[in-house]
């Protein structure tokens, strides 16, 4: 069965600047129906304005992926990692037995829109690591691109957990056929468009989740971007 997380519904908070909706609860937002989804704990929409961010602060046992759609978002940690993500770029950060870092929008013209993405690592007490990539629209148009896996498969970043993260620009009319792992779970969550999921039908910011999907149908009927997590069986709470 295919279950909807629907944009509307979905946790918000305005704080001037940071515009900010929360796929599951986060800070002073609460849902008992959505505190995560098998190792999935994050999916927040950001969008900050320029010349702000947040300020220095600690993370530990937790795979945190930021993935830019619009401007640039300047990262810095304890690691003495310096970097600025932008649109097509992955960063993956493993925070494990402690980090701190900052996230900054270093224009002072154009607001960063970026997802931010945590998910609770296979193991605790990991070494600290960062990796950032690259992945065209080229690469991402009308398929289903590997962005991230546990083994770092295919060229995609390495995520601590038994995850398949996808990422596709999907034209209007066109079609992609996925077939989840045996045993897993995913949750597909829109940026942009408009999508059929096996008939049920999304808009940018909406996700459809659900257990054990043999099969999903993908059509896109505007110019889509998403990303689907293939959570595999073991791909629950670290």
């Amino acid at each position: 069965m295919i279950n909807l997380r629907l944009s509307q519904d979905r946790g918000h908070a305005d704080h001037g600047w940071l515009n900010s909706y929360h796929s599951f609860s986060f800070a002073g937002y609460y849902d008992p129906h959505f505190h995560g989804f098998r190792s999935l704990r994050v999916i927040n929409e950001d969008r900050v304005e320029p010349g702000q961010g947040f300020g220095r602060h600690p993370h530990d046992n937790m795979e945190i992926l930021s993935y830019v759609l619009e401007g640039q978002l300047e990262h810095k940690d304890s690691m003495g990692t310096g970097s600025v993500i932008q649109p097509g770029d992955v960063q993956v950060m493993s925070a494990g037995t402690g980090i701190t870092h900052s996230e900054f929008n270093p224009s002072d013209k154009q607001k960063v829109h970026f997802l931010q993405i945590w998910m609770f690592p296979d193991k605790q007490g990991l070494t600290p690591r960062y990796d950032q990539k690259h992945f065209s629209d080229k690469d991402k148009k009308d398929k289903l691109l590997l962005i991230g896996s546990k083994q770092g498969k295919d060229g995609s970043v390495v995520i601590h957990q038994d995850i398949e993260l996808y990422a596709s620009l999907l034209g209007v009319g066109k079609k992609l056929a996925a077939e989840p792992r045996e045993g897993s779970g995913f949750w597909l969550q829109m940026v942009e468009g408009e999508l059929d999921v096996n008939g049920k039908k999304l808009k940018a910011g909406d996700a459809a989740y659900g257990e054990d999907e043999k099969a999903l149908d993908l059509k896109a009927g505007k110019d889509s971007q998403f990303l689907l997590f293939d959570i595999g069986p073991n791909g629950r709470k670290g």
